[in-house]
């Protein structure tokens, strides 16, 4: 057959693939894209139709080059990079710079790495589809000309140093409307009164529990109820059993498998993303970025075959989906193991359980209904128009239940159902206790990761290749946090009745307690606030979905992708231009009251180094005073008072080594400044209330820490440290930092290594700029 060249994205799947083809083929990988638009001038030719202009960056010139002496070594080549529009992209880029030729080029797609799916790709090789290149160059061209455009408006008019993304503003404006929505809800309260009922059976009593009809919002009206509730004669005076068949969900996509892994696993978008690429890479699971719920015939057989012998026959049931994502694309499979008869694998904790899941959810959905009776009982009061009532569950057959259950997130979860005792008709009960407890309407929820993608599918926004980058990215650039919420503390009422005798207590409910949530920074909430009011078709969800359609015609070869850029184009460019004519910032000020001593406003704003504070407006015979915020402060929430202690700062705590102890808040965070030397005081420590025996615990602790980074000083006074940073051994020299080489020894640089790469150094930053 000749020697044959394959080449994939990732070298871990370069190495099952090669397992697999034999000794008459060789895989090599170009880990992901050899090539990127160039940073200069956009990069793109706006005026020749939009022309990109590409570039192979520094880092993958020497994989270029070693592709290219695999060529030569080649009588065919395989593209073999994923099937969706980036691998594609990634596919026709080796083309175009490895010089290949269609006489000896094969382009082949598999979804799942198994040697039954890799041989049958080599014997269905096809042309590279230019039309879903030309959607990805799309998507390519058009994001970096609203990053490239819409970036440098921010610096003028919000901060310097702020970026735009077009699926990224629109992510931002979700988790910003959701939290001014909490900001703006008003909780109320009502009384939900529960009641616990028994009956003799021989000696025993048999207690259940019911809830009463009517919700009741103040204590009197509770009081008043139970005063005719001791005397009153319960009986159960309706009973409705009615039979209730449940269905698994179906097999996982991309987005599903991010919802569950979150909830089920705790795991980020970005973790289940990458566990979910190394299990595809190393020939466990089909490829992981899809919205298909499509199941092979191949995995529906297999699947019988595993459920008959696990659990009998009488547990299968087969069964078609039919995707319903909005804009739906790229017709691949669900994701579900290669092998349905592999229960468990080798591999990471992260990788077993993730792998767990999707077999369980694949084998589920191939199973039969779960058979439920709902039983629902209800009390009569004899002098009472209320009435009481009890629901309980039996599952008669479990089904597809006997292998998985759906988790729900916290708007959806109900509670479970309890069982109810055997109960007929006119049977008479008796109170053990009956229970008033005051509820506030809850919080809404904020969204988690994998609720925004949920969000995000729903409205259209994005495709499966990009919910995880565009979470990860509105983190990266400070818009959004991913933080616990302690909620708020909340008195309320209980009130009981044992034996007619009423107690009450007050007790505390804690409203909005959050894990792992999506919060904007005030940063995101005043560029989102800016985009939303000069540049709103950006974040406008029905626009955002709508180019996700034109992608999707262009992928389909109804629509040129030159023409759908044009017509975004030119129109947005108008109005970047006329918002940098217009003067001012948008700082998302908000006037909190007056200054006691000097008379002057308090603000809150966006400065040029994050929120502050600021007392008084600049004058010609004034200058304002700033203070930053606290990193649990934020612009739309701080109080006067809170503001005006910031101006308290920096204050002297007391000495150390006969000098002064400051706390303070600069540019950075929270600091305690010693002997002319910084120290950044971390644990959300407040530094209005740190003490002088915590202050000096963070001195000595970061002096310690310092010293272990120190792995050689030179210079005549020590003033050349060779340091062991975050990101490897640094050379830092008056307040520089200059670079290691990986090559070098950091412990064996003499001091004229050292000068001589400073000196390189200095001349790469100057050359830069």
């Amino acid at each position: 057959m000749g020697v044959n060249l394959v080449i994939v994205e990732s070298p871990a799947k370069a190495k099952t693939i090669e397992r697999i083809l034999g000794k008459d083929f060789f895989v090599k990988s170009s880990f992901g894209h050899i090539r990127d638009l160039s940073k200069k001038n956009f990069g793109i030719d706006i005026k020749n139709r939009f022309e990109p202009e590409y570039i192979i960056p520094e880092d993958k010139k020497k994989i270029v080059a070693d592709l290219k002496k695999s060529k030569e070594k080649a009588e065919f080549v395989w593209l073999a990079s994923d099937e969706d529009r980036e691998g594609e992209a990634i596919a026709w880029h080796l083309y175009e710079v490895l010089g290949l030729q269609e006489n000896n080029t094969r382009r082949i797609v598999f979804h799942e790495i198994t040697k039954e799916a890799i041989q049958k790709a080599v014997q269905q090789p096809r042309q590279i589809n230019r039309n879903l290149v030309q959607a990805q160059q799309a998507r390519r061209v058009l994001d970096r000309l609203v990053g490239f455009e819409l970036s440098p408006v921010l610096w003028k008019k919000v901060k310097p140093a702020l970026s735009a993304g077009r699926v990224q503003s629109v992510a931002v404006r979700l988790v910003v409307e959701k939290e001014r929505e909490i900001q703006d809800f008003k909780s109320s309260s009502q009384f939900r009164i529960s009641g616990t009922f028994y009956y003799m059976q021989g000696q025993n009593e048999v207690v259940f529990q019911g809830e009463y009809s009517k919700k009741l919002k103040k204590p009197d009206e509770i009081l008043a109820l139970f005063n005719i509730l001791k005397n009153a004669h319960f009986k159960i005076s309706d009973l409705v059993k009615k039979p209730i068949k449940r269905s698994p969900a179906p097999p996982f996509t991309t987005s599903t498998l991010q919802q569950e892994a979150s909830r089920k696993l705790g795991f980020s978008v970005a973790h289940s993303m990458s566990v979910a690429q190394k299990l595809y890479e190393s020939g466990k699971i089909t490829y992981m970025r899809t919205d298909s719920v499509n199941l092979s015939s191949l995995a529906t057989n297999a699947s019988k075959k595993v459920i008959t012998q696990e659990y009998g026959a009488q547990y299968h049931q087969f069964r078609t989906y039919k995707t319903k994502a909005k804009g739906a694309q790229e017709a691949h499979e669900a994701i579900r193991p290669t092998y349905m008869d592999q229960k468990s694998i080798e591999g990471t904790s992260a990788e077993k359980r993730l792998y767990e899941l999707i077999w369980k959810r694949t084998i589920a959905s191939q199973m039969s209904q779960a058979e439920i009776e709902k039983t629902t009982a209800t009390i009569s009061i004899s002098n009472d128009p209320g009435v009481f009532t009890a629901s309980g569950e039996i599952i008669t057959f479990d089904g597809f239940l006997k292998v998985y259950s759906e988790s729900k997130d916290e708007e959806s979860e109900n509670g479970s159902k309890s069982l109810l005792p055997r109960l007929t008709v006119g049977q008479d009960l008796k109170y053990q206790a009956l229970t008033a407890r005051e509820k506030y309407t809850q919080i809404p929820y904020r969204f988690s990761e994998a609720s925004l993608v949920r969000k995000m599918e729903e409205l259209g926004i994005g495709r499966p290749s990009t919910y995880a980058p565009t979470i990860s990215t509105i983190q990266q650039r400070g818009y959004v946090l991913k933080e616990n919420v302690p909620g708020i503390q909340k008195k309320v009422h209980l009130i009981e009745m044992k034996d007619g005798t009423v107690i009450q207590e007050q007790l505390t409910d804690t409203l909005g307690n959050e894990k792992g949530k999506l919060i904007p920074t005030d940063i995101g909430m005043v560029v989102n606030d800016y985009l939303m009011e000069h540049f709103s078709e950006i974040v406008d969800f029905n626009f955002t979905a709508s180019v996700e359609k034109e992608f999707d015609e262009i992928a389909d070869g109804k629509r040129h992708w030159v023409d759908m850029i044009d017509g975004f184009y030119h129109p947005f460019h108008e109005k970047i231009e006329k918002s940098l004519e217009v003067k001012g910032k948008t700082t998302g000020e908000r006037l909190l009251g007056t200054d006691p001593n000097s008379g002057e406003d308090v603000l809150a704003k966006v400065g040029r180094y994050g929120p502050v504070v600021q007392i008084g407006r600049t004058r010609e015979d004034f200058k304002p005073k700033f203070a930053s915020l606290l990193k649990n402060q934020r612009i739309d929430t701080i109080t006067l008072e809170e503001a005006l202690d910031l101006f308290k700062l920096p204050r002297e705590i007391g000495l150390f080594e006969d000098k002064e102890m400051v706390a303070g808040i600069g540019r950075y965070g929270p600091y305690l400044r010693h002997d002319g030397k910084f120290y950044s005081i971390k644990g959300g420590t407040d530094p209005m209330l740190i003490d002088t025996e915590e202050a000096q615990r963070i001195i000595l602790d970061q002096r310690q820490a310092n010293e272990k980074k120190v792995i050689k000083t030179l210079g005549d006074h020590d003033e050349i440290k060779i340091l062991d940073g975050k990101w490897g051994p640094y050379i830092a020299y008056k307040k520089k930092n200059y670079k290691i080489p990986r090559k070098m020894d950091p412990s064996k640089l003499t001091l004229e290594d050292c000068l001589k790469l400073m000196t390189e150094g200095d001349k790469k930053k100057s050359d830069k700029k």
